[in-house]
């Protein structure tokens, strides 16, 4: 997949999913829930199936520390949801419309969260990974367009936010790519950390998705909820048995 498509992909899908806050209603989230659900089993099998292995694959074998920067990344996601109160897990916070406060901290992790998805796109698997990352963002670009519909903002500053979030991933992607490249000096040297503490961030965000069901959450949707998860696996397997991966 050539970068530009891997930008475009990314960036469409959070932007298109935020902007639909204002032609859709906002009531009936079981759809997102479900697309939630699949995505996060797919990231996590494809995490454990791709960018564990090869983290530690590309390490040096006299090292033994990359597995801190696995849990690095999970106390770094732990900690930013401190300030995003979740919105990336597709959490729909209402609050009383025409809120004059400006979600800032939510913003600010949002993007910072984002930053560090799109990294691991540089190191390969690209279709695999854009396909999950982009799943991913549209519950939470949701999520965030609903937050930002509560304020006083008005409809051009939420698509101009709307789109700053969105472009976030890509500019993670091309940064993580420049990394890999050797084009940011020595910094390549400490890329497999870099992609080990976006692994911790996967893998909390992923297994925090897959563990949490709501208390009205009735039988019959869990139900579709476990077809999502087991579809979002097999989706992860068949791209693992028929792509390569570390040898």
């Amino acid at each position: 997949m050539s970068p530009l498509a891997v930008i475009a992909i990314l960036f469409i899908s959070a932007f298109a999913s935020g902007i639909a806050v204002f032609f859709v209603k906002r009531d009936n989230t079981h759809l997102l829930k479900l697309i939630l659900s699949f995505s996060g089993a797919y990231l996590f099998s494809i995490t454990v199936l791709h960018l564990i292995p090869e983290v530690y694959h590309t390490h040096s074998a006299h090292d033994h520390t990359i597995g801190l920067f696995v849990l690095l990344g999970f106390l770094l996601q732990l900690g930013l949801e401190q300030f995003s109160h979740g919105v990336e897990h597709g959490h729909i916070h209402h609050s009383e419309k025409g809120s004059n406060i400006f979600p800032l901290g939510i913003m600010i992790s949002l993007c910072l969260h984002a930053v560090l998805e799109g990294m691991p796109l540089a190191a390969g698997h690209q279709g695999a990974l854009t396909f999950g990352i982009a799943l991913h963002h549209v519950p939470a670009a949701f999520a965030l367009g609903s937050l930002l519909l509560n304020t006083s903002l008005s409809r051009n500053k939420i698509t101009l936010l709307l789109a700053i979030f969105a472009i976030m991933t890509p500019l993670g992607y091309l940064f993580s790519k420049a990394i890999s490249s050797g084009g940011m000096g020595h910094i390549e040297q400490y890329f497999d950390r870099i992609m080990a503490v976006v692994i911790g961030i996967f893998l909390h965000i992923s297994t925090t998705i897959l563990f949490e069901s709501g208390s009205a959450d009735h039988h019959k949707f869990n139900k579709k909820k476990m077809i999502a998860v087991t579809l979002g696996i097999a989706a992860s397997l068949l791209n693992f048995l028929f792509h390569p991966h570390v040898h």
